[in-house]
């Protein structure tokens, strides 16, 4: 006797087939001693497998992004002030992601994936602008409060501009339409997250953690 198993509308297809298997053992037990239990086909296989190459494709995109920022930016500083921007924003998105029910699958992964580089952007733009007021000679405080406040309307038009993007994806009817709507609003949740993380915690690290080159070096001398 072959039974044939599927989800239910919306459930997820890898925690039904776990949830089925964990109650493979209790069944076997209910069953004559004749009789066996087998799973015959579990179609979960390659969906896993292509999970996992988007997650090793996430991950490798957000050591090239970082690797990429400290090759330009040349300081450790800077480097890890964008470090930490990165994944705090995508961990603001996953979380933004569970509260709106959202399913960890391959086009939210793509999204998270493809919005890396922009999640990254702002951050960028907001060190830049910081460390050009620290070498024309101001303190780290003073040049995190005027390079936010010279640079925080154009990190917001930057995400409004981004966001207008995938609105269309949003209006999108059908299946086609439902398919991108995620994908569209995880996106548009990783821009948004990354915008209040550059306008934030961004020239606050860069206030505390960046100081005038000359500075550092005498810092760093036996006599300074």
């Amino acid at each position: 006797m072959i039974l044939d198993i599927q989800r239910q509308p919306g459930a997820n297809v890898i925690e039904t087939v776990q949830r089925i298997k964990s109650e493979l053992p209790r069944l076997q037990r209910a069953m004559p001693a004749g009789v066996k239990v087998n799973v015959v086909q579990d179609r979960t296989g390659t969906i896993r497998a292509s999970v996992r190459d988007v997650q090793f494709t996430l991950v490798l995109t957000v050591a090239l992004v970082v690797l990429v920022v400290f090759i330009f930016l040349r300081t450790i500083r800077a480097t890890v002030i964008a470090g930490v921007a990165l994944p705090l924003s995508l961990i603001a998105t996953f979380g933004i992601m569970w509260l709106c029910g959202f399913s960890l699958d391959n086009l939210s992964l793509m999204a998270l994936t493809i919005g890396t580089g922009f999640v990254v952007d702002d951050a960028i733009v907001m060190i830049e602008n910081i460390v050009r007021h620290i070498e024309e000679g101001d303190d780290g405080f003073t040049a995190a409060l005027r390079g936010a406040s010279e640079i925080g309307f154009t990190v917001i038009s930057l995400t409004v501009s981004l966001i207008a993007v995938f609105i269309p994806l949003l209006f999108m009817t059908g299946i086609v339409g439902r398919m991108f709507r995620e994908f569209a609003l995880t996106l548009t949740i990783a821009i948004v997250t990354s915008a209040i993380v550059s306008l934030t915690l961004t020239p606050m690290m860069c206030s505390r953690l960046l100081r005038p080159a000359a500075r550092a070096a005498a810092l760093r001398s036996p006599t300074g």
